[in-house]
């Protein structure tokens, strides 16, 4: 299952050391706006201590973690949404990522140019929104002028619903609010979802740090940024971009040792996969033997044979039976032989809606 999130921010915040330390690739880092012209792809593990105790127990050949991509994104200017910068460009990248991480500045270091001439990560963060708000007013707009009068003219309920939605949403924008602000019903969200609206993605912001605030994460600007997505029921992530690249160039147990050194127990970026990972929805099950021990990522609320379908269709078209473990009885038990003792192996149908931790085997006929 791809599901990807896009790192946005304006010039010179940071976006690009972040990313760099990600996915430990060395794209170009500069100190100029539109240092990254490109959206650069990168997949991270998604963290899970569940798959090491699952190693030591199998010993499997091959140990396959879960994993997530994300797209590091031309930094924003004020007036995108009419071609400023890289305009509609950026907006076009954006519309393909599934959540936003939004990099906000929350240091001072004269060295580094600010693109608005001084730090203000409210100001930062509304003028991304604001130009986020106008491109999808535009889309919304647009639609409404070719279908307002065939509504008005006809009696197709679908289309009048498409315009009843489509006013809703243009009403909050022209409020300056954005979209994921709305409380939608499942049926108002499949009439939009097509429209692929950038304020209705949901969003993290990523407060930036220097390395001498580490260990005193909740500066001015950081308290600003935690208040402001308070108000919208958004999570803060704080990190230092620099030190996660550092990290990022470490081995397992450098990182450990260094991140002790620090007084952190868990980087920020483990962190900010996981709050991803959570915000879209998702968790994970396994499948588990001597041959392969491998987390598959799953949107919470599927049944079984739709998680089945994601190894392999046929999984899914021939679905008979799941056997499933889950992970906290096996680890209380030790192995499967004990979890079958104790009455804890479960037979699953079709309606089964799989859990986060759940190690399965599918049973098919195709």
């Amino acid at each position: 299952m791809s599901l990807t999130a896009g790192i946005v921010g304006l010039p010179n915040v940071g976006k690009s050391t972040l990313f760099n330390a990600i996915t430990n690739q060395k794209i170009l880092a500069a100190n100029y706006p539109f240092a990254t012209i490109e959206p650069n792809v990168g997949v991270v593990v998604v963290p899970d201590d569940r798959l090491d105790f699952l190693n030591k127990l199998y010993e499997p050949k091959s140990l396959v973690p879960t994993a997530f991509e994300f797209t590091d994104i031309a930094g924003l200017v004020k007036g995108a949404a009419n071609g400023e910068g890289l305009g509609n460009k950026f907006l076009s990248h954006i519309r393909e990522v599934d959540a936003i991480v939004e990099v906000v500045r929350c240091f001072e270091d004269g060295n580094i140019t600010h693109v608005e001439g001084q730090i203000d990560p409210i100001r930062d963060i509304d003028i991304i929104g604001i130009e986020l708000i106008l491109s999808d007013l535009e889309i919304i707009e647009n639609r409404l002028s070719k279908i307002g009068k065939k509504a008005s003219m006809s009696k197709d309920k679908e289309v009048a619903s498409e315009v009843a939605i489509l006013n809703k949403l243009r009403k909050t924008l022209l409020e300056n609010k954005p979209l994921r602000s709305l409380d939608l019903t499942e049926e108002e969200y499949s009439i939009i979802k097509h429209y692929n609206l950038l304020t209705l993605k949901p969003i993290i912001y990523m407060a930036n740090i220097s390395e001498d605030e580490i260990n005193d994460s909740d500066n001015k600007y950081v308290k600003q940024v935690k208040e402001y997505a308070l108000k919208e029921g958004s999570e803060v992530i704080v990190v230092c971009a620099k030190i996660e690249e550092e990290l990022s160039e470490l081995s397992s147990e450098d990182k450990a040792l260094f991140l002790q050194d620090l007084g952190i127990e868990e980087s920020g970026l483990d962190k900010l996969v996981k709050a991803t990972y959570n915000l879209l929805g998702l968790a994970t099950y396994f499948t588990s033997g001597k041959d392969e021990v491998r987390a598959w990522t799953f949107k919470r609320g599927m049944k079984a044979p739709q998680c089945a379908g994601i190894i392999h269709t046929d999984f899914e078209r021939g679905f008979i039976k799941a056997e499933v473990i889950s992970f906290e009885d096996l680890k209380k038990y030790g192995n499967e032989l004990k979890v079958k003792e104790a009455g804890k192996l479960r037979l699953e149908g079709k309606d089964y809606e799989m859990q986060d931790g759940d190690i399965c085997l599918f049973r098919f006929n195709v």
